[in-house]
Order: C-alpha cells, then structure tokens, then sequence
C-alpha cells in the first residue's frame, strides 16, 4: 500500500517531535541549524529548498526528497522550476539518481494533485 502525502508529513513530524523530546540536546542543535539553513536570506527560501532538493536527489535520499519538493512547493516553486532542479540532479549525479527522479516525479504529481482538491 503506498504511502499518502499527508501519511508521509505525519511520520515526520511524530518522528521529529520523538527526537526532538528525547531530551538528548544535540539532536536539538542539529535540527534548529538545518531549520535555520533554509530561512530567507540572501537566497530566498525557494531557492534555498531547491538547491536541498538537488542535494537530496545526488545523495539518493528519498525522504529528503519528499520534504524538499513539498516545502519547495509551499514556497512557491512550480512544475518547471522543479524539473529543472531534478536535470541539475540528474547531470550532477548521473545516471543513478534516475531511480530517484522517478521517485521526485512521483512525489511531485502527488502534492500538485493533493493542493488542486
């Protein structure tokens, strides 16, 4: 049975609230510098999400994957912009990120689906 989006953000954000009141600080730390990596600056979060995106589909993490496109999607990011991410992705990392760009596609046709009802 294939996972939902709104299955796949609840596993998320349960995990994290997990890790997050394990009362082990350094996960803490960790979790705050990658919220803050993403916030606007002198790139716009947009931007910001994308470039995590190519990054994610390059070290093959689907998870990542999924959290980058939905977020660059709440930024504003569109189909194309997205598509042009994933032939950055994909020249970078070549051929093995293919399984992973079916996976983003995948993903991708979900959530714009998902915001359209």
């Amino acid at each position: 049975m294939k996972k939902t989006t709104s299955d796949t953000r609840k596993y998320r954000v349960d995990m994290n609230d997990k890790i997050l009141n394990s009362g082990f600080r350094d996960f803490n730390k960790f979790f705050a510098l990658d919220n803050k990596a993403y916030i606007n600056g002198a790139l716009p979060s947009k931007t910001k999400e994308l470039m995590g995106l190519v990054a994610s589909m390059v070290l093959r993490c689907n998870d990542c994957i999924f959290y980058h496109i939905d977020r660059a999607i709440q930024e504003g990011a569109t189909k194309e912009e997205l598509y042009e991410s994933f032939n950055v992705a994909l020249i970078v990392g070549g051929s093995i990120v293919i399984p992973h760009l079916r996976y983003a596609f995948e993903v991708t046709e979900d959530i714009l689906n998902e915001s359209r009802s």
